[in-house]
């Protein structure tokens, strides 16, 4: 064998094991993603059985209920984003600061039947502050326009949508001062 054409050969081998490597770390990467999903995403496209995802919206002023199975504090509610609605059901106890009416996200894998069973949930800790993703889906589906002030509360959602927002002027930085 010529010089060169160890060369060669030691330089395939190298990419063929650069190559595993990175197949390998990508593939680990991949099963590890939590992609965040809206009410409306999961009923329009549900996600893959036993897929880990991160629910956003708005808890529903009404639906939190409250059970024991065994000890084991339960919480089953509604999420929606103003245009559906995903049921959570969640055994352990929740934040203090979840509320109805205020943004969530709950982390967990979705049932068959369209319901959410809820591994973690996360509250809003201020009263300025919402989740990024679900002020972008807010934004997405215009239900909020930041333009015309904080968020509404998941009551208002059906009656707000850019079309029904106040007439402004066309410079978002006049706001009727």
């Amino acid at each position: 064998m010529t010089r060169k054409t160890r060369r060669l050969w030691l330089v395939i081998a190298c990419l063929i094991g650069l190559g595993s490597a990175a197949a390998l770390t990508l593939n680990a990467f991949s099963s590890n993603i939590v992609f965040f999903m809206a009410p409306s995403q999961v009923h329009t496209k549900p996600p893959p059985k036993d897929r880990t995802i991160r629910l956003g919206g708005m808890v529903v002023a009404g639906s939190v209920r409250r059970e024991k199975v065994k000890d084991t504090p339960v919480a089953i509610f509604d999420v929606t984003d103003g245009q559906d609605a995903v049921t959570v059901r969640y055994e352990g106890i929740l934040p203090d600061l979840f509320r109805e009416g205020q943004s969530v996200v709950a982390v967990g894998t979705i049932n068959p039947d369209g319901t959410m069973r809820a591994t973690e949930v996360l509250a809003k800790h201020d009263e300025t502050y919402m989740p990024k993703e679900v002020a972008e889906e807010l934004k997405r589906t215009g239900k909020w326009d930041p333009r015309y002030g904080k968020a509404p509360d998941a009551a208002s959602w059906n009656t707000m949508t850019a079309k029904d927002a106040p007439a402004k002027a066309s410079d978002p930085t006049q706001h009727g001062s």
